[in-house]
């Protein structure tokens, strides 16, 4: 979708939308529109990839009429009455491709889970297509790749449809001190399906948001700390941060490297095993991956009911609660769950380092973000004239009046002061950060306390959207999986006025499969995933 198109259906007006919902305005009447249209049937919600696959073998569904299906709910819902904008843009070639999947189907059979299942992209992960791959940013449109992201074709070859690119906080949102979850350059801000004037959390907004309204079976997102797991939380998704250099970064508009991972958001554990399952794996182009394919697993094997019986579970209180009392609340209710489910509680078992690293960590971020997009840059030759961090920060500053309209490039500039990453300083900071989050961190914390994970709560329920301060954040604990590198699954725990709250738990590197157990078991048990209903506020 070009830019002019995308600004006209945000300024499409109350009453078009109505039209397109098949709703009327009362007369008389000013109210916010989410207080009165109504949210079109959905033959398709909340379906899982499993019933999908179901539907097409008995005949039901066809990839063609599920991507339809999707495409019809992105146009009425994304485009139109609620206007969540958090699609970029659609692909403009998915019914195409599913078509063919059908006829593959009909001769040969599925290629397996993911055969015709509709999967949504973060604007950061590439695909040589007819779509754009920016960041959310206006300086990279038209700097297509020339090869999709190693996960990308893992999916297509796996038989997926890719159906389009959603919204994201501009950046990885690693731009501005103060900026807004879920804005962009390119696509504006991004809505809570839950409560839309309330954050859909970033920097996968546009992937937690819109799998949680039913756009798409299931999205991916990306994680350098938070990125998947708070978009997830607040929109009342699974999500997975999984070990770093279990999921190839190749292809992936990069934050940091010591960081960055791609994880999937879904609305199930059982669709998170499957997604997952398909994206892990070895991959050339990224040489942390080195491991992938001795480690990967068929993580839907770990789906067990009473997977988590006989477990031990650490319960990590200080510097991760205390910061919102509805979140204790819940966080209370689920460690209960736990222990009803089989499982034996240590609480509190405290991570030793927590709290002693964020600034080490962040001077990381800096340094590598610089060498990481100035490589990414060079690497998209002559695609685009911006080779470098200063060309973007030139870039933002030339077009003021859409790029820094709400906030500033401070990290921007922050980072491009930095040195080359043979700097002590960014030596020592790495040094730091890993060895408080690894041997002196979690894996001191599971093997002192003889732990299978340990839990926290992922974040605060979502503040409201403030486009003048900026985000409201009250606290989270992404930082524990985020900066070691290991894994970290996000599942819904529980609602607070309307707006969903998750639980995490951790593990060590490359206990997914474990994780996973654990995170089905109290699903299974709990039971609080529900859609959202589009509405203007929170529930008072």
């Amino acid at each position: 979708m070009s830019k002019v198109t995308r600004r006209e259906f945000l300024a499409t007006s109350a009453v078009a939308g109505a039209a397109a919902t098949g709703t009327r305005i009362p007369s008389g009447k000013r109210e916010h529109p989410a207080e009165w249209y109504r949210i079109p049937s959905f033959e398709l919600e909340e379906k899982t990839i499993s019933d999908l696959q179901a539907g097409m073998k008995d005949g039901r569904y066809t990839a063609r009429s599920i991507a339809e299906a999707y495409l019809a709910r992105i146009q009425a819902l994304d485009r139109n009455g609620p206007r969540l904008n958090q699609v970029l843009e659609t692909n403009p070639d998915a019914l195409d491709i599913a078509e063919a999947l059908d006829r593959e189907r009909k001769e040969r059979g599925p290629r397996g889970p993911m055969h015709g299942i509709p999967v949504l992209l973060k604007d950061n992960i590439g695909t040589a297509d007819k779509m754009q791959t920016t960041a959310g940013s206006l300086a990279l449109l038209g700097a297509k790749p020339r090869k999709d992201a190693h996960l990308v074709e893992r999916l297509r070859a796996a038989g997926a449809v890719i159906l389009g690119k959603t919204n994201l906080s501009e950046w990885a949102n690693f731009r501005s001190t103060h900026s807004s979850s879920g804005w962009s350059g390119r696509g504006g801000q991004g809505k809570n399906p839950y409560a839309l004037d309330r954050s859909p959390c970033g920097s996968s907004s546009g992937s937690g948001a819109a799998t949680a309204a039913n756009f798409t079976a299931v999205a991916i997102g990306t994680e350098t700390d938070g990125s998947v797991v708070c978009p997830s939380a607040a929109n009342g998704l699974v999500g997975i941060k999984p070990t770093l250099g279990l999921v190839s970064r190749s292809g992936i508009i990069p934050l940091a490297h010591s960081q960055d991972t791609a994880g999937p958001m879904c609305r199930s554990v059982s669709d998170a095993a499957t997604l997952l399952t398909v994206m892990a794996g070895s991959d050339p182009r990224d040489p942390a991956t080195g491991e992938a394919d001795s480690r990967r697993r068929d993580y839907t094997r770990s789906l067990e009911p009473g997977g988590l019986n006989g477990a031990r579970i650490g319960v990590m209180r200080q510097q991760f609660s205390g910061y919102s009392p509805e979140t204790d609340r819940i966080f209370e209710d689920s460690i209960k769950a736990i222990e009803q489910a089989g499982a034996t509680i240590v609480d509190p078992a405290d991570h030793p380092t927590a709290g002693q690293y964020g600034d080490a960590e962040f001077e990381v971020l800096l340094y590598e973000f610089k060498a990481d997009i100035n490589r990414y840059l060079e690497e998209l030759g002559d695609a685009t004239e911006l080779k470098t961090l200063a060309d973007l920060i030139r870039f933002n500053e030339s077009h003021s009046d859409t790029e820094l309209r709400y906030f500033g490039q401070e990290i921007f500039l922050m980072a491009a002061d930095k040195g080359p990453l043979s700097d002590k300083a960014y030596k020592e900071a790495l040094e730091k950060s890993k060895r408080l989050t690894r041997a002196e961190g979690l894996d001191k914390l599971v093997t002192d306390h003889k732990l299978d994970a340990v839990i926290a709560p992922t974040g605060a329920p979502a503040w409201t959207v403030d486009l003048v301060n900026g985000d409201h954040f009250l606290g989270g604990s992404s930082s524990v999986g985020a900066v070691s590198g290991y894994p970290s699954i996000t599942v819904p725990a529980g609602h607070s006025f309307g707006l969903p709250v998750g639980l995490t738990f951790f593990g060590r590197a490359y206990e997914e499969a474990k994780l996973i157990r654990y995170a089905y078991a109290f699903e299974q048990e709990t039971r609080v995933r529900r859609a959202p209903k589009f509405r203007a506020h929170a529930e008072w």
